[in-house]
């Protein structure tokens, strides 16, 4: 499947332009019900349609999103009277945390009901003498019609070994993206062959998101909440998560977000990868005293959300191996709430997830808001901040480069091996990663099949880790080479012993 990550597509160009016009009305609106209503006419200001067959529609789909990045849902389309825009609007026109679940939603009039799974013959077919496609089908579902190879889609079992042996390359495999980059199955049809995401298995890590190509699945967003809670005049601390780098900008630096973001209105800014290498030591001591011992036979990391409820979910006899440390986030926002007891705490990440995290009962998240990178541009756009053109005036420093590296794939691991060699040489480590997951339920099938006993096993439900979370703005490879010079410019190369963090067990 091709990636269109990291391309600034129409989709990505318009998903931005709702979350400034968001920004906006929760800064500038002075009658929130008429603006929100002039929005979808103020966006799609063309009467030639752009992107569908009429700007009616267009400006339905538009609707949707404006609902969704409000942290509103979506209305049922079944309803003769759907309702207007702004139904439900004063629910959501508060300071606080606001999340109607289900997170991730497909919009049906956005869907193009693509084909889940077939292969076509195109038009390059030369109608070979050889027809090598019809001789190695398994089911006799090809034939010839005027000399050109046919799929019998009834008889076709979607092998693809037609496909494997054209020797022109003239049959297609199309499939539906949405369906292909999700690593859970939680994509379905509905009766009109549009998508829907099934809410009891999806772990909302928003790859079908980011792959469809006509953006048709948003998730929702709490920017407006947020500022009105900064409105408000209340104290507003933001923790940034380590993949920001490269994320605002090439000649945005670290120091330059934070003074930024200063301006923005929030009080202080923390680096979530020092909640990173607190819980780093811990999970080292973990493994060297349980693992290494044999006590237990594995250990899974639990830094990413979507990975640790695809365990709890899939692998239900996995659940006493994931890492008891608090995620870096909520060991953060732990701190930041010990020094700042009447602070609200914001989370800003490249993390769909991480919004469903902070809004776990369970464990007490001590974070109030989760905006992503993405919708934090929309913000500075809002307010009209031009970072390139903003004079440093803070530092950014408050983590070791191996807190840092949790951001990438495969950096929770070495980070966590990094302190064992350093603080207990005498043990041998075993370390297993894997990214997207499809790899993740590989790596967990094989770790209950005993196959990885002795292993500490990192999964990332997004393939690269961190720096390709749903909510960022740059190619994944540009923000891994980010990150790696960040990682290289901390003071520290991992934290010293006694940094350690509470486990969640403590109330």
């Amino acid at each position: 499947m091709s990636n269109m990550r990291g391309i600034d597509t129409p989709v990505r160009q318009r998903r931005r332009r709702v979350f400034k016009e968001v920004a906006n009305l929760a800064y500038n609106s002075t009658n929130l019900k008429d603006d929100m209503e002039a929005l979808p006419y103020k966006i799609v200001d063309y009467e030639e349609p752009k992107y569908w067959e009429s700007v009616y529609r267009d400006r339905a789909i538009i609707r949707e999103r404006i609902r969704l990045a409000m942290g509103m849902s979506l209305r049922p389309e079944n309803r003769e009277h759907p309702g207007h825009l702004t139904e439900g609007l004063e629910e959501s026109n508060i300071d606080e945390k606001y999340y109607e679940p289900p997170l991730m939603q497909v919009i049906p009039s956005a869907c193009n009901a693509c084909p889940e799974n077939r292969y076509e013959v195109t038009s390059s077919c030369m109608g070979c003498v050889a027809h090598p496609c019809q001789l190695v089908c398994p089911k006799g579902a090809i034939s010839f019609v005027n000399g050109k190879s046919v799929i019998d889609q009834e008889k076709c079992i979607k092998c693809g070994k037609c496909k494997d042996i054209c020797p022109y390359d003239a049959i297609c495999h199309k499939e539906r993206p949405c369906k292909h980059a999700c690593g859970v199955g939680a994509i379905k049809s509905d009766s009109y062959g549009r998508a829907y995401i099934d809410n009891d298995i999806c772990v909302s890590c928003g790859m079908c998101m980011v792959s469809c190509p006509f953006g048709a699945i948003a998730d929702k967003s709490q920017i407006f909440q947020l500022i009105r809670a900064m409105q408000s005049g209340r104290e507003i601390i933001a923790q940034v998560a380590p993949a920001f780098v490269g994320q605002f900008g090439p000649k945005v630096t670290p120091d330059m977000l934070k003074t930024a973001l200063k301006e923005l209105g929030f009080s202080e800014i923390y680096e979530t990868a020092l909640g990173a290498d607190m819980g780093c030591m811990a999970e080292a001591e973990h493994y060297v005293k349980e693992v290494a011992t044999g006590n237990q036979s594995f250990a899974l990391t639990s830094c990413c959300p979507s990975w640790s409820v695809m365990a709890k979910h899939f692998f239900p006899e996995t659940i006493d191996k994931i890492s008891n440390e608090l995620t870096p986030m909520v060991a953060t926002a732990r701190v930041i709430k010990k020094e700042h007891p009447n602070a609200s705490v914001v989370f800003i990440g490249p993390c769909a997830s991480k919004k469903l995290e902070a809004s776990r009962r369970s464990v007490r998240s001590d974070v109030d808001f989760v905006i992503t990178f993405e919708e934090l541009t929309g913000m500075f756009e809002a307010k009209g901040l031009l970072l390139e053109e903003i004079k440093a005036m803070d530092e950014m420093n408050d983590a070791t480069g191996a807190g840092r590296g949790y951001g990438v794939a495969g950096g929770v691991a070495s980070a966590i091996e990094r302190c064992i060699k350093e603080y207990y040489p005498e043990t041998e480590v075993h370390i297993e990663h894997a990214e997207g997951l499809a790899d993740c339920r590989k790596a967990l099938t094989l770790a209950k099949a005993g196959r990885m006993n002795g292993c500490l096993i990192e999964g990332m439900a997004c393939p690269g880790g961190c720096v390709a979370g749903a909510g960022t703005n740059i190619p994944i490879l540009q923000a891994t080479k980010e990150l790696a010079k960040f990682k290289s410019a901390a003071s520290r190369e991992f934290p010293e012993e006694g940094c350690n963090q509470q486990s969640v067990v403590t109330p």
